[in-house]
């Protein structure tokens, strides 16, 4: 039975890395992705771009990375950028992000004013082993208020990669090798990412999902209705059904996202914007964040294991299968992303016909993980001054709450090392962009394997 503190977590009113430039994907697909001869350069963690012609973004997936800055060269803002990101990771992430999941986003417009997107699962009404996802509809509802380029174009990049393959990360691989066991029992899992000796396919092996590219396709063409409605809800309805699941067309079609203004606390000469208490994310991130300016950010550790027992947090799974992203473009605007899959690949099987895999229905242990979802975003004089994703556990909220003290407190954010490791990365993370006067920088988890990608944006003539 779990405590009331932990319900309160659910139901609050509650190979390539990150230091190698991406030169290595094929030019079979950069074409429809617009990654071909003005794609933007990946760079290392130390790389600066000027905030008034470049945009920035950065994920614990590379090539997730590399999508987002050329959604950015494209003209496209920060949500273009971060909607890219998420469908790109349903293809060269799927062990924590993908089509089944939900998140939370936090949006702060070139006008100063930040806006909370959540999409979390939820457990169907008749129960289950599977979530009624969420995430497809929040991008669409946060790109339809915030993005600038065609739906289109954001989708693309995601449907390219699983319909014509793309080269396991050293982020998947090291994911893959802690979920092979899982992966085992899923025969579509097994295809892709398992090789003829039953064992994780290694950093640098193109594979492909050609279902989850036909399910892209419907997305792209229909937006979130090609998920909810239509021929995809019918097959993962019928295939919930026959594995004694309950998600079912009534509430697929349902699903809606809900957009407020976020919450926002003063920590020095910054304004921090985090969730809001209607979510056990809002709710532990405020408390890690209050924990922390009490000590003044000296005992971290501390800070985590007082916010986990004020909740009653004894154990937590090994991977919540959660991820967080980020981006910063030309004009200002920023957005800061973290989604789950209630555990690696979600509940491990994939909806016969779509490539998707369904989140773990967030009953029990599962459900913990969408209380360890921290966008944050920081704004001071000069506008965005922190862009920051923690994710995967309650080290990755207290990293991304960390870098925001930290440069509140005057510290400059410019290298992968400023950045306080979670010491449980690639599982659970923080990805930071951090901007002064005159630069940005995307930095990723110093213990993971992710990027951060720079693409300038042409000035007006």
């Amino acid at each position: 039975m779990l405590s009331k503190r932990i319900l309160a977590l659910f139901v609050a009113p509650l190979m390539l890395g990150g230091c190698t430039t991406m030169q290595s994907l094929g030019g079979h697909i950069g074409s429809a992705v617009g990654l071909d001869d003005d794609a933007p350069k990946s760079y290392t963690a130390s790389a600066v771009s000027e905030p008034t012609r470049a945009g920035i973004a950065v994920s614990d997936e590379p090539l997730a990375a590399r999508a987002g800055a050329s959604a950015l060269a494209s003209s496209g803002s920060a949500v273009d950028a971060v909607t890219a990101m998420f469908f790109t990771l349903s293809a060269t992430y799927p062990v924590a992000a993908g089509l089944g999941a939900g998140g939370i986003c936090l949006v702060r417009d070139a006008g100063g004013q930040v806006s909370e997107y959540d999409f979390l699962t939820r457990t169907p009404a008749r129960g289950g082993a599977y979530a009624v996802p969420g995430a497809v509809r929040g991008f669409a509802d946060m790109q339809r208020d915030h993005g600038m380029l065609p739906w289109q174009r954001v989708v693309a990049p995601g449907e390219a990669y699983a319909a014509t393959g793309f080269p396991i990360s050293q982020a998947l691989a090291v994911r893959l090798a802690g979920a092979q066991n899982q992966v085992r029992l899923d025969a579509d899992l097994a295809a892709e990412f398992l090789d003829e000796s039953g064992q994780a396919r290694a950093a640098g092996t193109e594979v492909k999902n050609a279902a989850l590219a036909q399910t892209l396709a419907e997305i792209r063409l229909n937006g979130a209705d090609g998920f909810y409605r239509g021929l995809v809800a019918a097959r993962i309805e019928s295939w919930s059904t026959a594995q004694g699941g309950a998600v079912d067309l009534n509430e697929l079609a349902a699903v809606r996202s809900t957009s407020g203004a976020a919450r926002s606390r003063g920590t020095g000469e910054f304004i921090t914007w985090l969730p809001g208490a209607r979510t056990g994310a809002g709710v532990f991130t405020a408390s890690l964040l209050d924990n922390l300016s009490h000590s003044r950010g000296s005992d971290v550790a501390g800070a985590v294991r007082q916010s986990l027992t004020s909740f009653g947090v004894t154990a937590l799974p090994h991977d919540l299968g959660s991820t967080g992203f980020a981006a910063v473009d030309a004009s200002g605007q920023a957005a800061s992303c973290a989604v789950t899959l209630n555990g690696p690949f979600g509940a491990g099987r994939t909806a016969a016909g779509t490539g998707v895999q369904l989140a773990a229905s967030p009953v029990g242990q599962s459900g913990l993980a969408s209380a360890f979802l921290a966008p944050l975003i920081a704004t001071n004089s000069d506008g965005v001054a922190i862009a920051a994703a923690g994710a995967g556990g309650p080290n990755g909220t207290a990293a991304a709450v960390t870098a925001v003290l930290e440069a509140a407190g005057g510290r400059k954010l410019g290298r992968r090392g400023d950045l306080r490791g979670t010491g449980a990365a690639p599982f659970d993370t923080v990805n930071v962009i951090a901007c002064d006067t005159t630069s940005c920088v995307g930095l990723s988890d110093p213990g993971a394997h992710g990027a951060g990608a720079a693409a300038e944006v042409a000035s007006n003539p």
